[in-house]
């Protein structure tokens, strides 16, 4: 097929032709220009081993052992009742022993490189002491995922769509951010342990490049239908996960400098079209979890681009500098960040910080600079990927430690986020997060609305974030799912109306916040299908006051009057024809008689490390004292969530008097306790 015209994004502004017509000569010079290095280079001799220790001991606890072995039943799980799990963590298990033996063997060697023969000089096969265990390893690990018969996952996997079968067919492979991890994970293998290979197992480089070619490089070139490249306009994060993936494979496994540069410039027009649909303030829809692997995934794409490009492609670009500043703009306090969409609200462990702490400090950008320096690991972890960690090892010793800058303000003005916090550079007191926004964002839950409010750091309004994935996750029935649902956000609920899905589902600005006056006042009437004005949401915060306060005026029609347009619905559990508003709330909440409640962090598990059981909470209060609070547990079985949460979560369902049912106000103050 024909490729796509490059675009004008920024990459295309920036670098002009050179980055299309002339790229097969900026690329051949070789890699000498990338930072992470061959076997052979003396720097891996300067890699301490106490620099991976988790990694090391499961690696040596492994070796030796029977590989995971993801299955058909595994996979079929996945059509079968949508579980994907199954499947998933035996693949991501595989692939992370590969990755841990990888660095083991680069790392035992300790800059040998092609003087650790595997093949006697003689041609035939080493034996005793000249056999290197790390190396064999590898090449095991290697060879199963060029055996395994689909490196796609299933759940993204179209054979059941197309043929009503639940067996990977070789033929038609299928391209998703699987395949690109697992294409990328034997780029970096190639690439750091090429010496060791072919002196150990003649013929697996050759057959990495065939089936790394037949299932990736081929099917990226001959189709232009993969929904991910964002030619509909629809660009989202599987678009620079497999680019920046596919970058490392064409760099590292295509010898042919043709097909090398071909593969390499459709990559930059399809980051190109990702760094265009980037807004002016650099916001992410998906939020923090998923800028890395979103625009994260960018970064590590353009700076392997200028490495291997020998600084040609120069990345220092507006667009980039607003990224880079996203991930501390979200941050509460502790590991506590601000989750939207499929997000959850603590931190996962192996985000690599020292990619964005080199990219922070190479722009100057100090407050970034400092966030990510906080939060530099003590070791890598396989999770994040082999490219990852080999940069992670390679980068040298960045400053750990320090604090945080916690900025006192954020207002993101494309996606309607503003983070406030009572003390600038401190956790210690109030911080509000308010958000409009749309139901038709990536990774979308009906959250038009909501608000988090943490106290020192620890959210008590909350956003339940992420469950587990399963096949109802991305299908037509993705908002039975609680998690998703505006009946389980701290938003209102005129008449129990469930938001509604879709772009249209909005909330209106109608005071942007400033630093000086945090308050955001949004029209949100239209997220459930009603007039905008017809329901006005005040979320603010008060710093001399030391007070949060959110308050909702709204002017209904008569119910019998309610049209509910298509994509709205009326939650059968919450049903009411009273004005309901709701809170979700995390720790343990005591509903007083006098129209307040307390909400204590006890219970949530990183509360507890972090503040080691002695953290304050918060008291809520409300007016009018007359409206009736019904009180929802949500006990926690699901690990993502419970593993945040601790045991449940707690719905507060504020329902007001008759006489407001037509028009009134509503107002919740939060305050933390002495």
């Amino acid at each position: 097929m024909t490729a796509p015209a490059p675009g004008a994004g920024p990459l295309a502004h920036a670098w002009g032709s050179p980055a299309r017509s002339g790229l097969g000569e900026l690329l051949a010079h070789g890699l000498e220009g990338l930072s992470v290095r061959p076997e052979s280079d003396a720097i891996w001799a300067a890699v301490d081993d106490a620099a991976f220790p988790g990694l090391a001991a499961q690696a040596r606890k492994e070796q030796g052992t029977a590989w995971p072995q993801p299955l058909v039943s595994h996979y079929a799980r996945y059509f079968r009742d949508g579980n994907r799990t199954a499947y998933e963590g035996l693949v991501a298990a595989r692939q992370e022993r590969l990755t841990r033996a990888a660095v083991m063997a680069l790392l035992d060697g300790r800059g040998a490189g092609s003087a650790r023969q595997g093949i006697a000089a003689q041609g035939g096969p080493a034996s005793g002491a000249e056999t290197h265990a790390w190396i064999d390893e590898v090449i095991d690990g290697v060879l199963l995922l060029c055996e395994q018969s689909s490196w796609s996952w299933a759940a993204h996997d179209d054979v059941y769509s197309r043929s009503g079968e639940v067996v990977p067919d070789r033929s038609r492979p299928y391209l998703d951010l699987g395949a690109g991890e697992v294409a990328a994970q034997l780029a970096w293998i190639d690439y750091v342990l090429g010496n060791s290979l072919d002196a150990r197992a003649p013929g697996l480089r050759r057959r990495i490049r065939q089936e790394t070619t037949e299932r990736v490089i081929t099917p990226f070139l001959e189709r232009l239908d993969w929904h991910w490249l964002g030619l509909d306009g629809d660009v989202h994060n599987w678009n620079p996960w497999i680019h920046t993936n596919l970058i490392a494979a064409a760099l590292f496994l295509v010898d042919d400098p043709q097909l090398q540069a071909a593969t390499v410039a459709r990559c930059i027009e399809g980051l190109d079209r990702f760094l265009a649909s980037i807004p002016a303030d650099g916001a992410i829809d998906e939020g923090f979890a998923y800028w890395w692997n979103g625009a994260g995934r960018a970064l590590e794409g353009l700076a392997l681009l200028e490495e291997a490009s020998g600084g040609a492609l120069d990345v220092d670009l507006p667009v980039v500098r607003h990224l880079v500043a996203f991930p501390h703009r979200m941050h509460l306090g502790g590991s506590w960040f601000l989750n939207v969409a499929d997000g959850p609200a603590r931190m996962d462990g192996g985000l690599p910080w020292d990619m964005l702490h080199r990219w922070a400090v190479r722009l100057g950008d100090r407050d970034a600079a400092r966030h990510a320096a906080a939060f530099l690991p003590d070791g890598p972890e396989a999770a994040a990927g082999l490219g990852r960690v080999l940069h992670t090892l390679s980068g040298g010793a960045e400053e750990a430690g320090g604090r945080a800058p916690l900025v006192p303000f954020t207002y993101l003005a494309s996606v309607q986020i503003m983070v406030t916090r009572e003390t600038a550079g401190s956790t210690r007191g109030l911080l509000l997060a308010a958000k409009g926004g749309h139901n038709g964002e990536h990774h979308n839950h009906r959250d038009v609305g909501s608000v988090v409010v943490a106290v020192d750091g620890v959210p008590l309004l909350v956003d339940a974030g992420q469950p587990t994935y399963t096949a109802k996750t991305f299908g037509p029935d993705r908002y039975e799912i609680r998690a998703m649902q505006s009946a389980w956000h701290s938003v209102p609920a005129p008449f129990g109306l469930e938001q509604g899905t879709g772009k249209a589902f909005a909330a209106d600005v109608l005071h942007p916040p400033t630093p000086e006056e945090p308050m955001l006042r949004l029209a949100l009437g239209a997220a459930y299908g009603l007039r905008p004005e017809q329901w006005i949401r005040t979320s603010s915060l008060d710093r001399a006051a030391r007070q949060v306060a959110v308050t909702d005026r709204w002017d209904l029609p008569d119910l019998s009057d309610l049209r509910v347009p298509p994509g709205t619905a009326i939650s059968p559990e919450s049903r009411t024809p009273d004005v309901g508003i709701t809170y979700l709330a995390a720790g343990t909440v005591s509903v007083g008689p006098d129209g307040s409640a307390t909400i204590l962090p006890a219970g949530i598990p990183s509360a507890d490390k972090q503040l080691g059981g002695h953290g304050r909470g918060a008291v809520l209060r409300w007016e009018p004292a007359a409206a009736v609070v019904l009180v929802d547990e949500w006990p926690l079985d699901d690990p993502l969530l419970s593993d945040v949460w601790g045991a449940r979560l707690t719905r507060l369902r504020f329902r007001l008097p008759e006489e407001f049912r037509a028009a009134g106000a509503f107002t919740l103050t939060v305050e933390a306790t002495s």
